[in-house]
């Protein structure tokens, strides 16, 4: 086996350098690392990137009553490598209410997820990215919350689960104040960066 050991290699004509022929092989040995400071293309897509998470082991709360505000640690920041890149959030948290009669709505906020708004079949009111998830049990209920979102930017873009409550106060993380099963639950936002 030959080998050219040389520091750059740079195109004799046009801008294009062409390596090997169809059915060749490239191998990157263990240990060696490519690094890509330009546009990668014709990879394919649907790869991740990268994964982000952050995660609240404690209970937070709100008495917010028609504005959303939001939930105290529930935030990630995620850089997309590329404008074309998507980005697949994911929130997972358990919410509970002092009052029976009372609802807790959620909507994450961030990126382009305000422009797609669900409709809450029960009152018309509009939430960002699906309908809205409501909890009226006294008892600690889990919450998932799912969607890919298009920021189309290379800036660092921040994702924020938000919350609000119709009367009462709402928890995330336990179930109530009041009420004897006050364990708390550890509540996650993960973001990952699809790429394109």
């Amino acid at each position: 086996m030959s080998e050219i050991k040389v520091n750059k290699i740079s195109p004799a004509t046009s801008t294009d350098i062409t390596l090997g022929d169809s059915g060749d092989t490239f191998t990157v040995p263990s240990g060696a690392t490519i690094v890509n400071s330009g546009t990668a293309t014709g990879f394919g897509g649907g790869k991740i990137g990268q994964v982000l998470s952050t995660m609240i082991a404690g209970g937070v709360s709100t008495t917010s009553n028609g504005t959303y505000v939001d939930v105290t640690g529930l935030s990630v920041a995620i850089t997309p490598t590329a404008t074309s890149s998507k980005v697949l959030i994911m929130v997972a948290l358990t919410n509970g209410h002092t009052n029976t009669a009372n609802k807790s709505h959620f909507r994450i906020h961030g990126g382009n997820t305000d422009t797609y708004l669900g409709t809450d079949l029960g009152s018309g009111e509009q939430s960002a990215v699906t309908n809205e998830c409501r909890r009226s049990l006294y008892d600690q209920k889990s919450i998932a919350m799912t969607y890919l979102d298009s920021p189309a930017t290379t800036s660092a873009t921040t994702y924020q689960v938000q919350w609000q409550t119709d009367g009462g106060t709402a928890w995330v993380g336990r179930s109530s104040t009041d009420n004897t099963e006050t364990g708390y639950a550890a509540s996650t936002i993960t973001v990952m960066e699809v790429l394109a």
